[in-house]
Order: C-alpha cells, then structure tokens, then sequence
C-alpha cells in the first residue's frame, strides 16, 4: 500500500485474517519474528465454532499455535517460541504473544472495535522493539488504511500469490512462427501411432515449453496446430491436434470456430488428459464446449456413467434468502447459464427427440452444491466445476482430490469477473490450479479470447 523502509531486523504483527487464509502463514516469514496480539487470538477462538471453512481454519491455526507451544516451557514463550522454516531449509524466526495494550487506541478509533484494539497492540509493538520494524499484516484493506493514515507499517499478506502479475498466468498456447517448419528442418522426427500423428523436436525453442501447451504457426492456428505431450527443456513430443472446425468432427453437433476452441475440444475429448482447465470472457464458449463434451462422452463414446456440475453460490445482487426444496431444486437459480446451455445444445425440431433426450438425462446429469462435496468420491464422472475464479485454493483442492477412477475435471471461469470479496486475480483458486499443473502431463489450460455471442457481447466486452 505504502514504501516501507525495513530494517534488517523485522517483526510481523498477523491480523486473524490472515491466519483464516493460510492457517501455516507462521513459517513463511523465514528467520524474522511473528507477533500473534491477543485480540488475534479472541477472535480465533469466537470463530473456531462451526463446520464452515472459516471455523475450520480458525481450528487449523489454534492447533498449530497449540502444537508449538507443547514443545517449549513456560519461560521460553515470553522469550519467544523458535519457528522452524516450513521446508525444514533454514531456522525460522521466533512467535510472540504481546500482552493487551491498554492505553487505548489511536484518537477516532472505537477500542470496542477488533481492528482497533489491534492497530493499538501493532503501536505498543513499535514501542517495545526499536531495533526493528514491526509490520502489520493484514488481507482487510480498510484495515490497511487505517495503520498507513497513522503512520504504522502494513502489508497485504502475499505469500498466497502463485503469481505477480496476472498477465504472467500461462495462457495455454504459444505461436511457434510461419517458418516452424523451415528453422527446424532436421530437427524434426514424425511418425504415427493408433491413428495419431506425432513430431519429436530439439532445439532451444523448446525450452519454455510444457506438457498441455498449444503450439501453432500464428494466432489464427496456421497449417500446424500441436499439444505437447512431453518435454524436459532438450526435447519435446507434440502431437497433431484433431481439427474440430470440420463439421463431420462436430461434437454433440457443435463445432470449433477458432483455434483456441479447437484446442479446448481436444483437451477436452481427449482420454489422457485428467484435468483441464478454461479461462476466458463471457461468451467465449466455455461451458458450451464443456457440457457438448461432456454429453458426447456420456452417450456417445460412454466413457463416463454422469455428468456433474457444481459452482460456488455467490449471488451478484442482494441475497434472496434461503431457498426451499431438495439439493438440486436449492442449486437450480445458480444453474441458469447451464440450463441455458443445455437447452442449446439439446434442441431439435423433433420436440419428442428433445423430450426423450432430457428423460434420457434425468439421473445422470447432476446439479450439486459445494457445501455437500467433502468426503465425497467421484468415479466415472465428469465434474465440471463452474466459477470456479470464485474458489479459494483451498476449495479447489478440496474439489480435485475428490477426483475418483475414470474422472475428469473441468474447470471453468473468468478472473476478470471475481465476486469473492477475498479473492484477486492473482490469489483464485483458478489461477492457483492453472500454475500448480502447469508442468502435469496429464493436465492442460487455455485461455478464450474470442466472445461468439454476439456482436453486442462483443461490444460490451471492449466498451464496459
């Protein structure tokens, strides 16, 4: 928010927040010192009641400050209690527990508020250790302006940043030149097998290349159009991607209309690949492609037994209250862009046909809410998880490793379009998934560019 100048030596007051976020955040600090204030730890232990991810973590941390404590005798808390570095790499800082400043807060700043009484133990820290310079760090903003208008160190917590900058996320494809061919002649092997094509290339291009990129001549796709499947920085295996813009390739009677499109069908369709991942603009296509997959391979290709979807219930507007019936009836307001979709896609001018196929259906295409999903095993399904720019990393592991036998996961979303008021672009759960497999063989992401609504969508995605 501010410059800081920091000494060599620092202290780290932690807000609860930040302790609900990453409930390990006491080891990333490396050899400086973490003070835990008292009302942190009031707050912890109002919160820890529940069975909501934020009791959870409140629980997660208070054990962690419980299991360091049973290592130390009483004398050493007041002298601090030694953290050791979360990789075991180098000797962490110590963990402090400051008594309640009562002298009050800051003049303006009600003392019955949490945040206040906070800010006035992060003052009493300054006081107390003039050999360092104590930072507050907090995830609250308002927070942060409040300690950088009287003059006290603050930081967002960033450690949960898989990357800096969101332009620096993988985009999922790389254009390659409309000379790959020609710079490459002799370093190119090529052979075919169970009907695909293969190349086997050297070379320093290949060095920035991962499993489940996109390799192509131009940004329109060109006469080569590739999937890397493996690579270790000499050599890399691509294979010729299937061209899904034909109409004799339409898939559930939908066809690609641009390379990207393309791309994420054969991402999609394809057997080998466990976890895909799409990100884009409205109106990209995104879950479009995802349920014709997904229909294709339920019926067509039988490789799955159901189809289900879950997203995050973040409503846009005010809340409408709770909602009566069964899980799927709760779940059917959130389902309204997939039902659009579906009925897109299930449509014919034979209104029987279009019966008979949503009977065909029922039962094997669920609607299911977050909430319900812990503990739960998926085999043979195809889990498509929408929103997902609205999950926090943790809500994301939590839904992949529900991954049973023959699952594949697809997750959707747009982080230029976060409701979570605790997400960035840079700390969803999306962006979190696409750099952390990353280099999986069995997983692969593109970015949409292309809006096929309409051309008002269009517009409106440049103009608004």
């Amino acid at each position: 928010m501010v410059r800081i100048d920091k000494k060599a030596r620092r202290a780290y007051v932690l807000d609860t927040n930040v302790l609900i976020h990453d409930p390990s955040c006491l080891f990333k600090f490396k050899e400086h010192s973490v003070i835990i204030p008292m009302t942190v730890l009031e707050e912890l232990d109002q919160l820890k009641r529940g069975n909501h991810d934020t009791a959870r973590s409140a629980r997660q941390a208070t054990r962690t400050l419980g299991a360091l404590l049973d290592k130390v005798d009483m004398e050493a808390v007041v002298a601090g209690v030694p953290l050791e570095a979360a990789d075991g790499s180098q000797p962490g800082g110590r963990l402090f527990f400051p008594l309640p400043h009562t002298g009050g807060p800051a003049p303006g700043l009600d003392a019955r508020v949490a945040d206040n009484r906070i800010i006035a133990e992060a003052q009493l820290a300054q006081q107390s250790r003039p050999d360092e310079t104590v930072i507050l760090v907090s995830k609250d903003v308002n927070l942060r302006v409040k300690c950088a208008a009287l003059g006290i160190p603050v930081e967002d917590y960033r450690n949960d940043r898989v990357v800096d900058d969101i332009e620096a996320m993988s985009s999922g494809m790389t254009v390659a030149g409309s000379n790959f061919w020609e710079r490459n002649k002799g370093e190119i092997e090529s052979w075919q097998e169970a009907g695909r094509a293969f190349y086997r290339l050297r070379g320093d291009m290949v060095r920035e290349w991962y499993p489940g990129l996109l390799v192509c001549e131009t940004d329109q796709g060109g006469n080569f159009e590739g999937v890397v499947r493996s690579c270790d920085g000499e050599e890399a295996v691509l294979e010729l991607c299937r061209d899904f813009r034909a109409e004799r390739h339409a898939v559930w009677g939908v066809n690609a209309h641009n390379v990207l499109q393309n791309f994420a069908f054969n991402l999609l369709l394809d057997e080998d690949t466990d976890l895909v991942t799409l990100a884009g603009p409205a109106g990209t296509g995104k879950t479009y492609m995802a349920l014709a997959a997904g229909l294709h391979q339920l019926y067509e290709e039988r490789r799955f037994e159901r189809i289900v979807i879950t997203r995050e219930t973040i409503a846009m507007g005010e809340e409408i209250g709770f909602l009566p019936g069964t899980e799927e009836e709760k779940m059917a307001p959130w389902m309204g862009g997939i039902q659009d979709n579906l009925d897109s896609l299930l449509r014919t001018d034979d209104g029987w046909a279009s019966a008979a196929t949503r009977d065909m259906l029922s039962g094997r295409l669920l609607f299911r809410s977050l909430g319900f999903m812990r503990g739960r095993t998926f085999n043979d399904t195809y889990l498509i998880i929408d929103e997902a720019q609205n999950l926090s990393p943790k809500q994301i592991k939590n839904l992949v490793t529900r991954a049973g036998s023959n699952t594949k996961i697809v997750c959707l979303g747009n982080v230029n379009q976060i409701d979570s008021p605790y997400l960035t672009e840079t700390t969803s759960g999306l962006t979190y998934l696409v750099q952390r497999f990353r280099s999986w063989a069995h997983a692969a992401h593109v970015t949409l560019r292309e809006v096929e609504r309409s051309r008002l969508a269009l517009a409106a995605e440049d103009l608004l």
